[in-house]
């Protein structure tokens, strides 16, 4: 039996993710993928937003998405413009890019981390016990792990194995994706009626036409519970949905992809069962108004990896992968809020479209335009550390400092995925001696305003601690009060010698 110290099932964004995070923090990790290549036949996420830039910013590896995507304003609340122009961040955008492209990029960067991929194989099942989790194959075979996360889309195998409960709301609209040839010449562009939203664009070179249709009616019986969709859509629903929205299918043929999407709404209602934990789709579903499903999902993995990677050492307690659910949960229940109100909005009957006008002027307003972006961009997340300044459990600018080694971009510092003290005071002030070999110590110097999206300026502190996910754990007022056990609580105790002395060797 092949062992692994961590197994993904699923090797879509959010799998790919978390075995790069992995990888990054020399963890023996796997993935389980049924399909036998990355290649998709169509894709349903079409961009990232500016925070997910971010983490990949992080990573050193931002680069090669925004070289094949199109950097542009994201289209907003319910397609209600929501600039970002003017946030402090170096990606104040969107980044226009299919999700085939985006799983492409992930997979290369995993191949050199070298991250064995078994692809072809599903994970149908598994066991726990208190040292490990057995996990059972399609076709025969097993693996085994000391965690298991499913990474495994919205019908998840192990969230249901787990008896994870996934509470929410069924579908009030179901509609079609495809990517299809016409002979007809169609409007393009976007329609709103009171099914909902509807569109029709030129891709590959306007050779083929990508269709995205409201159905006359809710696909009540395509359930999450069910472990196939128990319907799946035929070239006969893509055509009576068109005729009844447009008059006329168009002449639609070759439909190289055809899939169904509802606006079913659920989440998770625990993001870990013992030795097993759930990430992107098979945690939280909801409607893909806004585009953010992809982004949380590739944002649970970076919380989730370094937290994995020191448990699975024996750095830390396995108490500190209960705060990736107290941290994650919150934030995929706001976004579900969020697009249930968008979906609602979307519909264009002539109360709905009133209802948008006045969303479109508040928008238009600075406060309600910085709030709902920061939302939607996830530059305002903030994960709730205690109380203190207004930096402590937020992301961590991207700031030019000047270090012992020259100009540095605070990200650069983050790209092996370690946690750093960033000291901007008095050089050499904080100790962090014990932690040496966790935690990185860079003293630097930074001259310039400190702001945070939605609260402007703000007071810029002495030192910061910075987890391998980008957020704020300690935020230093020019002593070392409370540093200790900050980095107690996230990076593990110090570790003690036989003679008593704290040492600096990771355990």
């Amino acid at each position: 039996m092949t062992k692994h110290a961590v197994v993904i099932a699923g090797g879509g964004p959010t799998g790919l993710m978390l075995a790069g995070e992995l990888a990054l923090a020399r963890v023996d990790v796997a993935i389980v993928e049924r399909r036998a290549s990355q290649d998709l036949a169509g894709s349903r996420a079409g961009g990232l937003h500016s925070r997910t830039i971010e983490v990949l910013d992080q990573r050193g590896i931002a680069e090669r998405f925004l070289a094949q995507g199109q950097a542009m304003q994201v289209g907003g609340f319910a397609m209600i413009p929501l600039d970002i122009s003017d946030f402090p961040t170096r990606h104040n955008y969107g980044l226009a890019l299919r999700q085939e492209r985006i799983e492409r990029i992930l997979a290369t960067w995993v191949d050199e981390l070298a991250v064995p991929v078994h692809r072809g194989r599903e994970v149908t099942g598994f066991a726990q016990d208190d040292t490990g989790v057995e996990v059972e194959l399609a076709g025969g075979g097993s693996l085994r792990a000391k965690y298991l996360v499913g990474c495994d889309g919205g019908r998840s195998v192990i969230r249901k194995r787990a008896g994870i409960e996934f509470p929410g709301w069924d579908p009030s609209t179901s509609a079609l994706i495809a990517e299809v040839e016409m002979t007809g010449e169609p409007e393009w562009g976007i329609r709103r009626d009171e099914r909902g939203v509807h569109g029709l664009g030129k891709i590959e070179g306007g050779k083929r036409v990508r269709v995205v249709t409201s159905e006359a009616r809710v696909r009540k019986g395509d359930q999450l519970e069910e472990p196939e969709p128990p319907n799946p859509p035929t070239l006969g629903d893509l055509r009576a949905a068109l005729v009844s929205v447009y008059g006329t299918d168009f002449g639609v043929h070759n439909v190289t992809w055809l899939s169904r999407f509802t606006d079913a709404t659920r989440q998770a209602a625990s993001y870990r069962a013992r030795r097993v934990l759930l990430a992107g789709d098979a945690a939280h579903v909801h409607s893909p108004a806004g585009g953010q499903g992809l982004n949380l999902g590739v944002q649970d993995a970076v919380n989730l990896g370094w937290k994995l990677a020191q448990v699975v050492k024996g750095t830390s307690p396995e108490s500190l992968l209960d705060t990736y659910h107290a941290e994650r949960h919150p934030i995929a229940a706001r976004v579900l809020r969020s697009t249930m109100a968008q979906t609602a909005l979307n519909r264009g009957d002539d109360r709905m479209e009133a209802l948008r006008e006045t969303m479109s002027e508040l928008l238009k307003m600075d406060g309600p335009r910085k709030r709902h972006a920061g939302m939607m961009s996830g530059l305002d997340i903030r994960y709730d550390l205690g109380t203190g300044h207004p930096q402590l459990g937020r992301r961590m600018p991207d700031l030019d400092v000047v270090t012992a080694d020259g100009p540095r971009r605070v990200f650069t510092l983050l790209h092996e995925a370690r946690p750093v003290l960033l000291s901007l005071g008095e050089p050499g002030a904080l100790d962090v001696a014990p932690w040496a070999a966790r935690v990185r110590r860079v003293d630097a110097r930074y001259a310039g305003p400190w702001e945070l999206p939605a609260l402007g300026t703000v007071a810029a502190p002495a030192a910061v601690l910075i987890r391998p996910d980008g957020h704020v754990a300690w935020v230093g007022d020019g002593t070392d009060h409370g540093l200790l056990d900050a980095l107690t609580a996230w990076f593990g105790p110090p570790t003690i010698d036989r003679e008593g002395a704290i040492s600096a060797q990771s355990p």
